[in-house]
């Protein structure tokens, strides 16, 4: 039976804040979803997280709404995020602060902390995030959910306020690889709505990219991780150690925040030395400047980093058929400690790279935060992607609902 998530909403939402906006959608026997507050709904508010926007209302839906609609899905309203989609804990000074169903003095994550939030709580089937470098499936990983960042251009992006119009991907987070197809359907425009077959991990070749020991995981992530591995290794899968080609950790991160920021600033009419618009926090402003204030080579170079990185990709996949690498270093964090620096290294690398990856629940640490690995494919191969990360949810479980959360 369809859970009645209207209802659910309203009960649950006031403790998390997830929810910002909803619609008078008739619930039929499509997926009920959610969208990040950067995603046109018609109707709604467009936020992008931004109290600049907070009049905002979009007079179109969004592609990716209208193909909802059009799949007999309906859409219940619009979820939080972190502002203008540039951060890492969805603590919104407009909208206010989102919270982890699992410690509600956790973080879900960002920038699509909102939708990860809804989904773990139980208020939608699927909610959208958008993932520059992380923000589907870091908000996924943080929340116990799973998440899918598609390949560049695989899903619309159009209808809505972009943070990074080269970096930006509209994903889904769903409950379970399942429903996370089934959206793909959707959103993608495959048409046929194929049963989820998964593929045998004995017959594939596998990566496996730890950080090389650049990239510090938490004991709690270190040892998930390395138990999850275990358990594709003994389902008979052909394991390697491999590294992004190119992909230099603080060098990449560098370069697709220098391109986040400088694309956002034309976004919000940010320049170096006009006036500042209304509306934004200072700390989001502060960001959106220092990206107008970077020299034209910086810039180029950025720019030609990132290309470099995807033109490299290719080489990788002559040795294995997907990799598997952490989500994020660490598990969700207290809103009060400092947000990690290298939150996003293992997850940024399939923006750049352009390769569809797909954010898996591997478990919960001995705090009950949950732990999350990801799969990452070859460029265009979401489906053959998203058959493995079911392979990998049958391994592992599928996530369970937070205490307090359950049906």
């Amino acid at each position: 039976m369809r859970p009645d998530y209207r209802a659910r909403i309203a009960r649950l939402n006031p403790a998390i804040n997830a929810m910002m906006d909803d619609t008078q959608d008739t619930i039929g026997a499509g997926l009920c979803w959610t969208a990040k507050s950067n995603i046109a709904v018609k109707g709604l508010q467009l936020t992008a997280g931004c109290e600049a926007y907070r009049s905002r209302i979009a007079s179109e839906d969004a592609e990716v709404i209208a193909r909802i609609r059009s799949s007999g899905g309906a859409v219940l309203g619009t979820v939080n995020m972190h502002e203008g989609a540039l951060g890492a804990t969805t603590d919104n000074e407009a909208y206010g602060r989102t919270r982890n169903p699992w410690n509600l003095d956790y973080t879900p994550g960002g920038s699509s902390g909102g939708s990860g939030a809804a989904v773990a709580a139980g208020l939608c089937d699927v909610a959208l995030g958008t993932d520059t470098m992380g923000s589907v499936r870091i908000p996924a990983a943080y929340c116990g959910v799973q998440g899918h960042k598609p390949t560049t251009d695989v899903v619309p992006d159009g209808g809505g306020s972009p943070l990074s119009t080269s970096l930006d991907h509209v994903g889904p987070l769903a409950r379970d690889v399942e429903t996370l197809w089934r959206a793909m359907h959707v959103l993608a425009g495959w048409g046929d709505d194929a049963k989820l077959e998964p593929i045998s991990l004995s017959k594939l070749k596998i990566g496996v990219w730890t950080g090389d020991g650049d990239v510090t995981l938490t004991p709690a992530d270190q040892s998930g991780f390395e138990a999850a591995v275990a358990q594709v290794r003994n389902a008979g899968a052909e394991l390697k150690s491999v590294s992004p080609p190119r992909y230099d950790y603080s060098k990449s991160r560098r370069a697709g925040l220098l391109i986040s920021e400088g694309e956002g600033a034309k976004e919000h009419g940010v320049t170096e030395t006009g006036p500042r618009p209304n509306g934004l926090s200072d700390m989001f402003y502060s960001l959106l400047h220092w990206g107008t204030r970077q020299t034209s080579e910086k810039v180029e170079a950025a720019y030609a980093h990132i290309e470099d990185v995807h033109q490299a990709t290719s080489s990788v996949w002559q040795d294995v058929d997907f990799i598997l690498a952490p989500t994020a270093p660490q598990e969700a964090f207290r809103f009060e400690d400092q947000v990690p620096a290298n939150q996003a290294d293992f997850t940024a690398w399939a923006d750049f790279a352009r390769l569809p990856a797909t954010s898996v629940y591997t478990g919960l640490s001995a705090q009950t935060l949950p732990l999350s690995l990801q799969v990452i494919g070859p460029e265009s191969k979401d489906r053959e992607t998203l058959q493995v990360a079911a392979a990998l949810e049958a391994l592992f479980g599928k996530p369970p609902m937070p205490p307090g959360y359950e049906w």
